[in-house]
């Protein structure tokens, strides 16, 4: 059994060291805790070979098994052995198989029972003994709805810390796979873990990542792994995701196989990947499902709907207002008859109304969901057509835009498009041409300044690396895929062994 010695700086930086007099550690505790106003804190008062013990613990959790078995092993513990060294008894008997730790300090002890586990407080000791026995209430861990796949694992990361390192875990045996405890939050102290193959990653990208955590000074994590990568990226009007998001396990570990590093919420089904470019974001686990050609063949199929959404709306605007651009064989493009609304004034209505039935679909009880589908397609799309609000071809370009975004695995990334695509739609009806090569030209120097801890985001496209661009728009077979991204700038570039 490991018993390990808990060192954690409280209140302003400053430790309050357990003492000796017991109603003391007690007193405080109590004081502390609010035990007395709160229902769920318990103190629960015991006594062993004329030693007193105050145990502290949060009854939402405490395994109910764990702490049966540890006040067994607790009366089972000769008084002798209990009065001549209580510390020792405890931690040399108490639930072998449960982890068992010590504090010198009261902050720590507080922190650790908010965290699940119980703490005993000994009379005369200046230690306490923290006992991991809590159970945290789950759902189980069923498959990740925007990221479905037709073969492969049906399992997902939920909202418990532990769970979701022991999926990982799972996924990778290597004994060099780190799991770095973290705490942010002076009042929620939520946790957060860092995970990285240590043999593999690059160092520095952990330390830059770890030094951008611990300097984080707020209250909470008022929006779990949201408000911390935020912190971590710094203030930015860029509207594109610069970290990648998962919730499958196995998308997660082939990430830290290649260099990644993982961030780990507890409290969020959503595991952050650690640094992802733009191409990172139009990758799917069904096309490595699949054999290389069709993988091939699906990854471009998204490629043509991603584009299709950012460009299509705009282009096709241009050339309904300027015909005079289209070569004769393309003059069936445009609008057959014109509507008593701007072109333009359709196309952002009907924008927002997208995003308004996104937002109602959303919250909308799935009972319902079929009658809020019949509704939008029967009275808003057909009846606007026929009253004249929208023409025919405004619905069937943004249609397609549409399902463009949502062709896409990365959801941030799907948002970060729409809102580029109505930049585009309002440049080329201001400007015209102009407007719209300008903002195209605009889009694409914001990606190519655009940097995730230091990783170009439009990586390998620019900076070019010949070899790794073609595996990132052609699935290659594995067998092929010998080395990991140079990007990373990993400490084994291997990613097959040296007899393969």
């Amino acid at each position: 059994m490991h018993v390990k010695e808990v060192v954690f700086l409280g209140k302003d930086g400053n430790q309050i060291p357990v003492s000796k007099y017991f109603e003391r550690n007690i007193e405080y505790l109590n004081k502390e805790l609010r035990v007395e106003k709160t229902f769920d804190l318990i103190h629960h008062k015991i006594e062993h070979g004329g030693i007193k013990i105050g145990m502290f613990f949060v009854d939402g959790f405490a395994g109910g098994n764990a702490m049966i078995e540890m006040l067994k092993r607790l009366h089972e513990i000769e008084d002798r052995d209990m009065r001549r060294d209580p510390i020792n008894a405890l931690t040399k008997s108490i639930i072998p198989h449960q982890e068992v730790g010590t504090s010198k300090d009261l902050e720590e002890v507080i922190v650790q029972v908010l965290a699940g586990q119980a703490a005993l407080i000994i009379e005369g000791c200046e230690q306490a003994v923290l006992v991991d026995t809590r159970e945290y209430p789950i759902r189980s861990p069923k498959e990740p709805d925007l990221e479905r796949v037709v073969r492969g694992p049906r399992d997902g990361f939920v909202e418990t810390i532990v769970f979701n390192t022991a999926l990982i875990r799972r996924h990778v045996r290597d004994r060099s796979l780190i799991f770095e405890y973290l705490q942010v939050g002076q009042r929620s102290k939520t946790d957060i873990c860092l995970s990285y193959i240590d043999s593999v990653v690059d160092p520095r990208l952990v330390k830059r990542i770890k030094d951008k955590i611990e300097q984080i000074n707020i209250d909470n994590l008022s929006m779990g792994e949201k408000t911390l990568e935020e912190f971590i990226f710094g203030k930015t009007m860029n509207p594109f995701p610069q970290v990648r998001y998962t919730e499958r396990g196995d998308t997660a570990s082939v990430h830290l196989m290649e260099g990644h590093v993982l961030v780990i919420v507890d409290g969020s089904p959503s595991v952050m990947i650690c640094p992802a470019t733009f191409w990172h974001h139009l990758q799917h686990a069904e096309e490595y499902r699949q054999k290389p050609i069709v993988g091939a063949f699906l990854r471009w199929v998204r490629f043509v709907a991603v584009f299709s959404g950012l460009f299509l709306l705009p282009l096709w605007y241009l050339f309904a207002t300027h015909p005079e651009l289209l070569p004769p064989n393309f003059s069936f493009i445009g609008v057959n008859e014109e509507g008593s609304i701007p072109l333009y004034i359709q196309f952002l209505v009907a924008e927002i109304g997208v995003e308004i039935l996104r937002m109602a679909a959303i919250h909308t009880p799935s009972a319902l969901a079929t009658a809020l589908g019949l509704i939008a397609a029967l009275m808003i799309g057909d009846i606007a057509i026929k009253v004249g609000l929208f023409t025919s071809e405004v619905i069937l370009y943004l249609s397609i835009a549409v399902l463009g975004n949502y062709a896409m695995p990365s959801y941030e990334l799907s948002l970060a498009n729409r809102v580029i695509r109505l930049v585009f739609l309002s440049a080329t009806a201001l400007f015209g041409v102009k407007g719209f090569v300008l903002s195209i030209f605009g889009w694409i120097i914001l990606l190519l300044t655009t940097k995730t801890l230091n990783t170009p985001y439009l990586w390998p496209f620019i900076p070019f690396n010949a070899k790794a661009f073609l595996q990132t728009i052609i699935r290659s077979p594995m067998p092929l895929i010998k080395s990991r991204p140079s990007v990373l700038n990993t400490t084994d570039n291997s990613s097959q062994s040296k007899d393969s």
